[in-house]
């Protein structure tokens, strides 16, 4: 084998390493068309600001062990590494900040799914709804009906919630949100985890741990 084919092969193996490593990085979750997004989200606003942050650059191995045990489950798979790149949205009206927009990828039960949540400045839930959806059910779970029972719910109201028997214990507020499609339990189930896995981060990297004492009270 000539030099130049040496390094020629040297350079391939470079590339194809290269890509297998990029396709296997962490996967992170970003809206769509943020300008349209944001403007139906939140009618009243005026701008944002977007903040990418990761549980490697907030506290590392340490907080990923502290988010799983406030989750009640750990994290798996590539939406689920420390080094995920959270993108939160600062929404403002004029120069007051007036809410957050964030999402966060779930695996379903026939693909990804991303669940958006619309927050306001005490960390309560606006408005909540799939970016991403691949499910049977998708055109149920997709019903305006649906996305309505989350609103007013906070991580207080999750924290009861076992994400891996998928009922609060004593029952909640939680509970009270109704699957529309029965056979489509783990996409339901996958939802409700997606969305306290989301509450929360959004308590880690911005809320300053306000709902801690909730879950350590609990």
């Amino acid at each position: 084998m000539t030099m130049r084919k040496s390094w020629l092969l040297i350079l391939l193996t470079y590339v194809f390493l290269a890509a297998a490593d990029h396709a296997h990085a962490a996967v992170g979750c970003d809206l769509n068309d943020p300008d349209r997004d944001v403007k139906r989200l939140f009618p009243e606003s005026t701008g944002y600001k977007t903040q990418y942050l990761s549980i490697d650059q907030k506290g590392g191995d340490a907080l990923l062990k502290e988010i799983e045990k406030r989750l009640g489950d750990s994290f798996q798979g590539l939406y689920e590494t420390a080094d995920v790149p959270y993108t939160i949205y600062e929404i403002f009206r004029d120069t007051e900040k007036i809410g957050h927009i964030h999402g966060v990828n779930q695996k379903g039960k026939h693909g990804g799914i991303q669940v958006f949540l619309v927050l306001d400045m005490e960390g309560k839930i606006k408005a909540f709804y799939f970016q991403k959806l691949t499910s049977r059910a998708a055109k149920q779970l997709r019903e305006p009906s649906f996305g309505k029972q989350f609103e007013g719910l906070s991580l207080i109201d999750f924290y009861p919630y076992d994400v891996k028997a998928g009922k609060s214990v004593p029952p909640g507020k939680v509970d009270q949100i109704k699957n529309p499609v029965p056979e489509a339990e783990e996409d339901f189930r996958a939802a409700l985890r997606a969305t306290k896995k989301n509450l929360i981060l959004m308590d880690e990297f911005l809320y300053g741990n306000k709902y801690l004492p909730h879950f350590k009270a609990k």
